[in-house]
């Protein structure tokens, strides 16, 4: 063919077949190159340059930087001498991607790329709520109690079992009665077996406080969970106090304390409402648990008459409820007080059942324990049944059938719900105390109740209740409760149980603050005040900031009430900071106090001295009238102020806790009282001497003073 111009000639259409088929066997093997092209870059390379002017040259291509591969094929070089293919490449080739060849010598798995691959967490909640849900749908299709405890306890994770308890009943009240019946008689089972008392409370908890998500799913969900917090009551694995103590946590507003009022009226206080809630759900599988206690109660009182151990253990196997076990142990211990002659044949049962493993340790110690709980209540039927108890425990675990943890956990568990009740009895009365201050504003009565109560221990309690309930009021309650502060620290608060009672309400500041607005700014408020009268010292906020949680609120409102400590004026500010209520501030007092003590002392009358004091109303601040006429009679050498002393002693006016709060603090000031009178310590120690004989101080303070002077003490 004749070559014209723009044409390609044979040579030259070959050596473009060999580039395009170069390009065809590059493609599959990219890693053979450091800088792979794309199949349109690859042919670039290769594009053929034809003189525009005449033929194209019959000796080769036209081109610049061709080499020839060994393999005879001609590659372009790259301009700058990097790329190619069978090239060395730039220096520094770092445009492309590297790729790395497995079957080469030099191969290094460490030059392998890598990209982190995300996994998901799992949360061991999660992990548990799912396991769960199948161990309870396997229970409700088997009815196997023993399998279904027995999986939830390889499960693990026993914190969680409140969970469980949640599931349990939650998916029961989606069923049918039969599923219903089977998640009773289950929680009645594990009960104290498997998941500990405090957990199936914890477990109801969250059911009433998911309540109201329950409803919307389940037509009637609070009529059946009052169904099934009343057969647990019932069951004896919930107490009968859990539903007053659950109410106070709940809003009334709420499904779940609408639960409570169902159950505490509608079905706790029928009449025969045991039988009634054991026969709610009819047609169970299983017996029911009072037809049970029923046939443990027969068998117990037919071994009472023949006295045959191996047939009575043989009656106990045939029930097959092994998980139940700890109801015989309660009926045996039961019928031990009720008939004497009785005790020394359960003992014996109890003792072969033991040691056969026929009732296993914890099925014992659950037993010995139930029967603690309701003592009290036993006690109104058989007056000497926490005698009998108290003898039985020792020869029980001495006989080795009892766990001898049992008489260490009975005591904590008692002495919790113990303190408990007298906690809950503690705050119902403080409050009536509270209000009732709040009506009279009568400092006394109020001290003279704390006292009768005895119970100074919960001290911080009653000033965390005193000033949450002021804050709730007006101004004038708002002073009453400060003044109130001055008195009890003077007459039976230490100032560890006022620096307390604030760690406690600074730590429920944030809780506070959902019912009252200003909470944090009050708070501050009350505890500047305290400051300012001496309640506190400025050092003890520092403590209180110490045992409070970093960055809470109640760690700001500790510096809010520094700054109100600090600011100009602050003492004045601080004592009026409640808008003149009904107290007088301590400074007003003072100089109320300095007059009418100058008149007397001028030639006054004492019955008039004493009316002055009494108008004063405040006897928690009588201490400050004993102090400054100790001070004056040293000062102006006049004894006359102990005349005063003792009428006011003796008319009740100054309590023997004033005079003696006098007299310490007088002694406390002795050494800068010296500076101004040199015989202060000889004054007195005489002043000390006369009214330990008038019987104005404590017997407390005699040695304390004697220790205190042993200058004036010697002479």
């Amino acid at each position: 063919m004749a070559s014209g111009e723009g044409f390609l000639t044979d040579e030259q259409r070959e050596m473009l077949k060999i580039a395009s088929q170069n390009v065809e066997t590059a493609l599959p093997s990219p890693r053979l190159s450091s800088s792979p092209k794309s199949p349109t870059s690859l042919l670039s390379d290769h594009q053929l340059k034809v003189p525009a002017g005449g033929k194209a040259p019959t000796g080769g291509i036209a081109v610049r930087h061709v080499r020839r591969s060994h393999s005879g094929k001609s590659i372009r070089v790259k301009k700058d001498g990097a790329g190619g293919k069978g090239t060395w490449g730039k220096l520094l080739d770092t445009d492309g991607e590297s790729h790395i060849d497995r079957n080469d010598p030099n191969y290094d798995s460490g030059e392998e790329p890598y990209q982190l691959v995300g996994s998901t967490i799992s949360d061991p909640l999660d992990e548990y709520k799912k396991a769960v849900v199948s161990i309870i749908e396997e229970y409700f299709s088997t009815s196997d109690v023993e399998v279904a405890a027995s999986d939830l306890k390889d499960l693990g994770s026993s914190e969680y079992h409140p969970y469980f308890i949640k599931r349990l009943v939650s998916m029961a009240m989606d069923r049918h009665d039969k599923e219903k019946e089977m998640a009773s008689v289950l929680l009645s089972s594990l009960y104290a077996d498997v998941i500990s008392p405090p957990q199936i409370r914890d477990g109801f908890v969250m059911l009433l406080e998911s309540a109201d998500d329950l409803a919307v799913d389940i037509l009637d969900a609070v009529d059946i969970l009052a169904l099934f917090v009343s057969r647990a009551v019932v069951d004896e694995i919930l107490p009968p106090a859990f539903i007053a103590r659950a109410k106070k946590t709940l809003p009334e507003s709420s499904e779940g304390y609408q639960v409570l009022q169902t159950a505490e009226k509608s079905y706790l206080s029928a009449p025969h409402h045991a039988e009634l809630l054991e026969r709610r759900w009819g047609g169970s599988t299983h017996v029911t648990v009072e037809e049970m206690k029923k046939k443990i109660a027969d068998l117990l009182r037919e071994y009472v008459e023949s006295g045959d151990t191996f047939e009575a253990c043989r009656c106990i196997r045939e029930l097959g409820v092994s998980f139940f076990h700890h109801e015989v142990v309660k009926r045996a211990l039961v019928l031990a007080m009720e008939i004497q002659t009785a005790e020394p044949f359960m003992l014996k049962l109890l003792k072969e059942a033991a040691e056969e493993g026929l009732i296993s340790s914890s099925q014992m110690v659950k037993g010995f324990a139930r029967l603690a709980e309701s003592l009290d209540d036993l006690a109104l039927d058989i007056p000497s049944a926490k005698t009998l108890f108290q003898s039985i425990v020792p020869k029980a675990i001495s006989q080795g059938w009892l766990d001898a943890s049992f008489m260490k956990s009975s005591c904590t568990d008692g002495e919790a719900q113990n303190e408990d009740k007298k906690l809950d009895r503690y705050k119902k009365e403080i409050v009536t105390i509270i209000h009732e201050y709040f009506l009279s504003d009568d400092i006394s009565e109020l001290i003279r109740s704390l006292e009768d109560l005895g119970l100074p221990e919960y001290n911080p309690i009653f000033l965390k209740k005193l000033i949450t309930l002021a804050m709730d009021r007006k101004n004038r309650e708002k002073e009453m409760a400060s003044v109130l502060l001055s008195a009890l620290h003077i007459e039976i608060f230490s100032t560890e149980d006022i620096g307390n009672g604030f760690v406690m309400l600074l730590e429920s500041a944030e809780d506070t603050a959902l019912d009252i607005l200003d909470a944090s700014n009050e708070l501050a408020l009350f505890l500047a005040r305290a400051v300012i009268d001496d309640v506190l010292v400025p050092l003890n906020l520092e403590e209180i900031t110490s045992k409070l949680p970093p960055n809470c609120s109640g760690s700001e409102t500790v510096r809010m009430a520094r700054s109100l400590i600090t600011a100009r004026h602050a003492g004045e500010r601080l004592l009026r900071c409640w808008g003149g209520g009904t107290g007088w501030a301590v400074e007003d007092a003072k100089d109320k106090i300095m007059k009418l003590l100058e008149e007397y002392e001028s030639g006054g009358v004492v019955a008039e001295a004493c009316q002055c004091i009494r108008d004063l109303g405040m006897p928690f601040f009588n201490h400050e009238v004993v102090k400054k006429a100790l001070v004056m009679a040293m000062e102006k050498k006049n004894d006359r102020m102990l005349d005063l002393l003792q009428v006011c002693f003796n008319e009740g006016l100054i309590t023997i806790n004033q005079m003696t709060k006098g007299f310490t603090r007088v002694k406390d000031g002795l050494d800068d009282l010296a500076l101004d009178f040199p015989n202060a310590k000889d004054k007195f120690s005489f002043y000390t001497e006369y009214a330990q004989k008038k019987g104005w101080l404590l017997p407390s303070f005699g040695s304390s003073a004697t220790e205190a002077l042993p200058t004036a003490a010697a002479s």
